[in-house]
């Protein structure tokens, strides 16, 4: 009797629990449902509608990344007709004054696409990377490629060390193996899903996440953030209210996105990051410069030579080889580092190397923070925490999902202040335009930020490059990532920021690609990964050198 009891009062307890959450919701569905697309970009059009100029603006962006097609567009060709790296081939070219190089000279070599039958390619669209480097002086530099949309590609050097410098170019993808991640981008943004978890009491529910959710009848919660205008939706839990959200988390990745012909385009040692061989030599002698030389046209942001980054354009590097110097570089300093894991990358690396940063234990979830590290005898403060959603960590507590942009608006800056910004990785999946929506928010506060605290130092970084596979090509290419590149430098040149190159870093170095590079396994009788620091204005950040990429 008490049994039957206590399942009448329980099913009579949940049955008022529904009907009083359900009245709590109806309170906080949006009368409209987001706009939704299955065939072109429906992610990128949700949000705020942009103003005129953010508009004009995103126009040109597009159109600065804008990537060849190939011809006819529409017609997928079969794989013996697409570029092969093994029947491609590169030749240098000689040099100004015949076949003599010298410090200062430029050199190029014209890359030749052809396809796995041997012919040669007619039109553009090849992702190439290019560079040039001396493995026995630890030297490296990246090559600047371009698309002369006929098969042909120059990849040009600046030539910055004498000695033997040897020419490297790799396909990371053929033409027609992009235009297939340009339709996953376009077509199937929801391809990495995320969910989220709802409790109340004893009752708790999980329902699936996603900046854009296809069009469906079931309802959806709407956590639009009330400043930047950032759009975030979930599935509607049953029997639980929308502000019952716990927790955010990376749900995993839809599977079997190609068909069989296309999935042909993505093989590991046939067409994903394989070298084209040269035609000839591969190598060159550079001889000293020579006075009165004509200054160099294509300027890098920097290079390596015996294993250090030297960098251009009028940043100085400075060498720090133990942890008291750098102790000394922060002393007195705030450093807020804010982003994916490649920001938290930099903050787990400066926590372990200096013995006096301490970290403080906030109960964080690993690998997701935030987090916070104390030298409390020289003043030092170093903070991380991820951007808001989209994030691909294992688990976020709702409440510590917080946007870049509002985080920086909470900041009092000033000359002791550092941020550093790193968002880009977990963007790769979505149109471009939600890319440049976010970084828009973004800037606005930097540009915030530095309106009222000037001597804030405020450092961008860049993407790096990765090791793909076929799988990870659909989710993280390389291509998704010099496409969100090219969009960062544009909207944050001007500014009043350092960006750190590590797209340039992660090229001209010896190292295979990696997300997260690792430390350099020290050479006979060289250190690499020395620690070097960024002077700019009188205001520090040190950073260890194979970390700043």
């Amino acid at each position: 009797a008490k049994a039957m009891l206590w399942r009448k009062l329980n099913c009579q307890t949940v049955s008022t629990l529904y009907q009083f959450q359900s009245r709590i919701h109806s309170a906080f569905t949006p009368e409209e449902q987001p706009p939704v697309d299955h065939n072109r970009s429906y992610c990128g059009h949700l949000g705020l509608e942009p103003s005129a100029e953010e508009a004009l603006e995103q126009r040109y962006l597009l159109e600065s990344i804008a990537w060849p097609e190939p011809q006819p567009r529409l017609t997928p060709r079969p794989l013996r007709q697409t570029s092969d790296p093994a029947h491609s081939l590169f030749v240098i070219l000689p040099g100004g004054g015949g076949r003599e190089w010298r410090v200062g000279d430029q050199l190029e070599a014209l890359v030749h696409m052809h396809d796995f039958q041997g012919r040669p390619k007619r039109h553009g669209g090849d992702f190439l990377l290019a560079r040039l480097h001396s493995p026995e002086l630890g030297a490296g530099v990246a090559g600047q490629v371009l698309d002369h949309r006929n098969g042909l590609y120059s990849a040009v050097f600046p030539l910055l060390w004498e000695g033997s410098v040897r020419v490297e170019v790799t396909l990371v993808h053929p033409s027609e193996a992009v235009a297939v991640l340009r339709r996953l981008r376009e077509e199937h943004p929801d391809r990495v899903f995320f969910k989220s978890l709802f409790r109340s009491g004893f009752l708790s529910e999980t329902t699936v996440c996603n900046l854009c959710l296809p069009a469906t009848r079931q309802p959806l919660c709407n956590y639009t953030d009330p400043h930047t205008g950032e759009p975030w939706y979930c599935y509607k839990p049953k029997l639980l209210s929308c502000d019952t959200r716990i927790n955010h988390a990376k749900g995993g990745y839809q599977k079997h996105l190609l068909t069989n012909k296309d999935s042909l385009l993505f093989q590991s040692g046939v067409n994903i990051k394989v070298r084209v061989h040269a035609s000839g030599s591969d190598s060159v002698i550079v001889q000293p410069e020579k006075k009165g030389k004509t200054p160099i046209r294509v300027t890098p942001s920097g290079y390596y030579f015996q294993g250090s980054w030297r960098a251009l354009g009028g940043v100085a590097m400075h060498q720090f080889n133990d942890s008291s110097a750098i102790t000394q570089c922060l002393k007195g300093k705030v450093v807020y580092m804010y982003g994916d894991s490649t920001a938290r990358q930099w903050f787990e690396y400066l926590n372990a190397f200096v013995p006096e940063l301490k970290e403080f234990n906030l109960h964080s979830p690993r690998n997701v923070g935030p987090f916070m590290a104390v030298d409390s005898t020289h003043n030092i403060l170093l903070r991380y925490r991820c951007h808001g959603p989209p994030i691909r960590f294992s688990t976020v507590i709702a409440s510590e999902m917080r946007y870049v942009a509002n985080e920086l608006d909470g900041l009092a800056g000033g000359p002791d202040t550092v941020v550093v910004l790193s968002v880009w990785a977990h963007f790769s999946t979505f149109p471009v335009e939600v890319y440049i929506r976010r970084l828009r928010h973004i800037r606005r506060a930097v540009v915030r930020l530095l309106d009222r605290a000037p001597g804030t130092l405020i450092v961008v970084r860049s993407a790096n490059l990765q090791a793909l596979d076929p799988e990870v090509s659909l989710y993280n290419s390389d291509w998704f990532s010099v496409q969100l590149d090219g969009v960062l430098r544009a909207m944050f040149r001007g500014l009043d920021v350092l960006l750190v190159d590590a797209w340039e870093m992660t090229l001209a170095h010896h190292l295979p690609h990696a997300l997260h590079p690792p430390p350099v396994i020290p050479g006979k009788g060289k250190e690499y990964g020395r620690l070097q620091i960024c002077v700019r204005w009188g205001v520090w950040l040190c950073l260890q050198e194979l970390l700043i990429v």
